[in-house]
Order: structure tokens, then sequence, then C-alpha cells
């Protein structure tokens, strides 16, 4: 009997074995899904994501050790990060020289959602979105900016049906790439109550609690926004950038941040010549959350721009 058992045993784990090495090949019907290897970066969005002509960012500048002079390369910003992470960069930071920089930058100051969908229209009019395209979009923050500024002049429920609005006009910018068959990282916008600038119109503003309605405006934005992407798992990957800012927010020491309710930049410098030379006293570039008002840290943007990479790398595409 126990002679029996023993030569099930064996037929049991070679079979296992075939149907692995089978399984392996890609028999079975079993596909194996081959990393995405896009051959182009496009970033869309606001500041966040910019690098200007000269190299300048808006975030803390990294100052080159020698000439003491910004040095694009230090403290990326979350587009560079996702674009750095497949190996190609941008022309407004093409310090090594690449001959053809895969890395093209639509990311510009002030920009909001229509102004992304402008953009793309740009960008379509001699071009094209392919499967080999990673399109990375980050935007918004200065959409809520404008409509909080409209308060109480309008009503807080028309204020939050326009987030909703723009949010799900975002979406359908997201959906239109991926129809013309590009590949998409979009993120939801942080909460702008947990800003500088949301705890300075806290302060100052006593009708009612500005920063939390700066937070019920982002997150009808990012509600918006996600219900109305397409959900097919395939095309567009979505960056959580609302919960990482909320989680250090609430737990600053866990993430090894010190100050996440200030802005490091002095505010008599002009945000893009922000560098670790003129921070406030005691700031710190890479343990302070906030760079400016609504603007991240390089500590900031390196943890958001590393989502925006997982989720590119990790995503069927």
């Amino acid at each position: 009997m126990q002679r029996v058992v023993s030569q099930k045993l064996k037929r049991g784990l070679v079979m296992a074995a075939a149907a692995a090495l089978i399984a392996g090949c890609g028999g079975g019907g079993t596909a194996q899904i081959e990393p995405f290897a896009p051959t182009r970066v496009i970033a869309f969005g606001d500041e966040s994501g910019t690098i200007l002509q000269s190299g300048k960012k808006y975030t803390v500048n990294g100052l080159n050790a020698d000439t003491k002079l910004v040095d694009c390369k230090i403290s990326p910003v979350w587009s560079q990060v996702l674009a750095s992470g497949f190996g190609f960069v941008y022309p407004q930071c093409n310090t090594d020289f690449v001959a053809l920089p895969q890395g093209i930058m639509y990311a510009t100051l002030g920009a909001k959602v229509a102004d992304v969908r402008d953009k793309i229209d740009q960008h379509l009019s001699n071009d094209r979105f392919g499967p080999k395209d990673i399109v990375g979009i980050n935007v918004g923050v200065n959409d809520i900016v404008e409509l909080y500024r409209q308060f109480p002049a309008v009503s807080k429920d028309s204020l939050i049906n326009e987030a909703k609005a723009r949010g799900k006009l975002l979406a359908d910018q997201a959906n239109r790439i991926a129809n013309a068959n590009g590949r998409v990282v979009i993120s939801t916008i942080f909460d702008l109550g947990l800003t500088p600038f949301g705890q300075k119109e806290k302060e100052q503003q006593t009708d009612i609690d500005r920063a939390a309605f700066l937070d019920e405006l982002s997150g009808a934005f990012n509600i918006s926004m996600r219900l109305n992407l397409l959900n097919d798992g395939r095309l567009i990957g979505l960056v959580l950038v609302d919960e990482t800012v909320q989680q250090i927010a609430r737990f600053p020491a866990a993430f090894q941040y010190t100050n996440v309710t200030q802005a490091a930049c002095r505010t008599d410098i002009a945000p893009q010549d922000c560098t670790t030379e003129t921070l406030v006293t005691d700031a710190s570039a890479t343990q302070w959350l906030w760079a400016g008002d609504t603007l991240l840290s390089p500590a900031a943007q390196s943890r958001i721009g590393t989502l925006f990479l997982s989720r590119a790398k990790n995503n069927p595409f």
C-alpha cells in the first residue's frame, strides 16, 4: 500500500513539473506578459511637472556642488522620475546630450485641465499617440484654486459642481489619449486644505473652515475624475497622490518629515528660483513636505514620481 501511494505521489510531482514547464514556455493557452517598454514619454500638467528651458523647476532646485548653479538633474520632479525610469530625458534637461531625447514636455506653469485639453489638441495636430507612448498627467490644483477664489460670490454647491465637471473633463482627456492608443498614467490631486495655502486661508478667513472647503473641492474633483476614467485596467493607470499626501500629513515621522504645514522656500524669491540656498530658517528640501504654497518639495516629488513609475511598469500596458 505504501509503495502504491509513493508511486502516485511521484506521478503527481512529475505531472506538476511538466505543467509548470509548459506554462513557462507559453503553453496551455497562458500568454506571458512582457514588461512594458515605451519608446517615448510625454508629460502633461501644471508647474509640478514642468522643466523650464533654463532647467529650473517649481520645487527646491538642487545646486551643482562645484559651480553652485542649478543642476536640473538634482531634485527631479515627478515627470523626470517617470522618464528616467525608462532611460529617457526631456530636451529641457538634456545635460548628457542625448541625440534624440525621447521626452516631450507639455507641462506648463499655471496650467488647468482646459489647458491640458488644448495641449493634447496641439500634439494631435502634428503627431499621434501610440502603444509605446507612456503619457503622464498631473493637473487640477490650479483649477481648485481658481474655483476657491470665487467663494463666497459663488455658492459652495455651485463650485463643488464645477469641480466635479473639471474632474470629468480631465478623465475625458485621459480617455481620449487611451482611445488614440496611448498608454496613460494619471494622478489624483492632493487635498489643497493640507497645503500652506490652505492653512493660511484657514487662519485668515473665519467665515467657514476654508481648509475643509478646499479639501471638499479637491475631493469632488478627484472622485469625478476617477468615476469617469476608462476602467479596463489596460490603457490607464491611476496614481493616488491624494492618499499619499494625506498619509504623510497624518504621520509625518513615519515618512521622515519634520514639517508638513509650511513652505520651505522664501517668499521673496520667485518660485522657479528657489534653491537649497534660499530656504527659510531651518527648512529642509528632504524633510519638509512643501516647497511653496501649493508646490511640493523634492522629497515629495520623488515619492510621487516613483508612484508614477511603478504604475507605468506594473500596469498591464
